[in-house]
């Protein structure tokens, strides 16, 4: 017969609470820097919240993308940027200002950019046009959207948990957001509403696994009352690790999938949500717990 393959032992015994000093000093410079990148240079704000055009075209023959630039620049539309997306080379996207005049500039243009290619474009895969208005208002309801999530996180937290465990667990979820903040901006990736959403399932997802941790801690206090509580979280993280392990590889299976075949439209999705998962297994590990101790000294011993 043959024995299943394991990836992780079934007893696991590493002592990844040994390096709870250094991963809190990791992480906090890492959040500290993406605060700073978040605001300067920025967050790559897309159509969706600064307004303005997206126009995605496959073109007959794939363009010279440096002479097209040149084209449309001539067209006094604004600063213009072109990107070639997906696999083939003829599939280009338009980024384009806002235009003076609101809807009506905004459409204009549009009809500038079709007639203009009218003979070389055989379809237009997407057409976007949002104003700076709505764009302003989608700001502000996404980030409502994030402030009640955790909000709401913390008052169920609380009643569920004690304060030690609720208060780690938002200071988790914070560590995730913002860090996922800070790659957006050092990579200069578009930030939308699907990033927006991206955010609220990684912190969905990120607080689904530190409550496992926390949910075996408490069980493990209960039956463990001798123990410290650095034994207790010890060994309540390799209990959970082979869980961990499997819902976070299983997941990003699926996403890697999606990312190289579900095409730009969901690309910045995709990609928040990779490296939210890589970086929610990372803190529940090496940042939900070691806050826990933090504030519940006296047994750390």
């Amino acid at each position: 017969m043959f024995k299943p393959i394991r990836l992780i032992p079934d007893n696991p015994n590493i002592h990844f609470l040994n390096l709870r000093k250094i991963s809190l000093i990791f992480s906090s410079v890492l959040v500290l820097a993406s605060l700073v990148l978040s605001f300067t240079p920025g967050l790559n704000f897309g159509i969706d919240f600064k307004g303005g055009l997206v126009i995605e075209a496959k073109f007959k023959t794939a363009p010279d993308v440096a002479a097209l630039r040149t084209e449309l620049n001539t067209m006094n539309l604004g600063q213009i940027t072109l990107q070639q997306v997906g696999a083939d080379a003829s599939d280009v996207m338009m980024r384009i200002p806002q235009q003076s005049g609101g809807d009506a500039g905004n459409q204009a243009a549009i009809a500038a950019v079709r007639g203009h290619f009218e003979t070389r474009v055989s379809e237009y895969r997407r057409i976007e046009a949002v104003g700076p208005q709505v764009g302003g208002e989608l700001i502000k309801t996404s980030l409502y959207a994030v402030l009640l999530s955790i909000g709401g996180t913390l008052a169920y937290l609380w009643f569920r948990f004690d304060r030690g465990f609720s208060i780690a667990a938002v200071v988790c979820l914070l560590h995730d957001v913002v860090l996922t903040l800070g790659f957006f901006a050092i990579f200069h990736l578009d930030f939308d509403l699907s990033t927006v959403a991206a955010v609220l399932l990684i912190s969905g997802y990120s607080l689904n696994d530190t409550v496992v941790v926390f949910d075996r801690i408490r069980e493990n206090m209960r039956k463990y009352r001798s123990k410290s509580f650095l034994d207790i979280a010890h060994l309540s993280l390799n209990e959970t690790l082979f869980r961990t392990m499997m819902t976070s590889g299983t997941t990003l299976l699926v996403l890697i999938s999606l990312f190289v075949f579900g095409g730009e439209v969901i690309r910045n999705f995709t990609t928040a949500l990779i490296f939210g998962i890589l970086i929610g297994t990372y803190s529940s590990i090496f940042v939900a717990t070691p806050v826990w101790l933090l504030l519940e000294k006296k047994k750390t011993i």
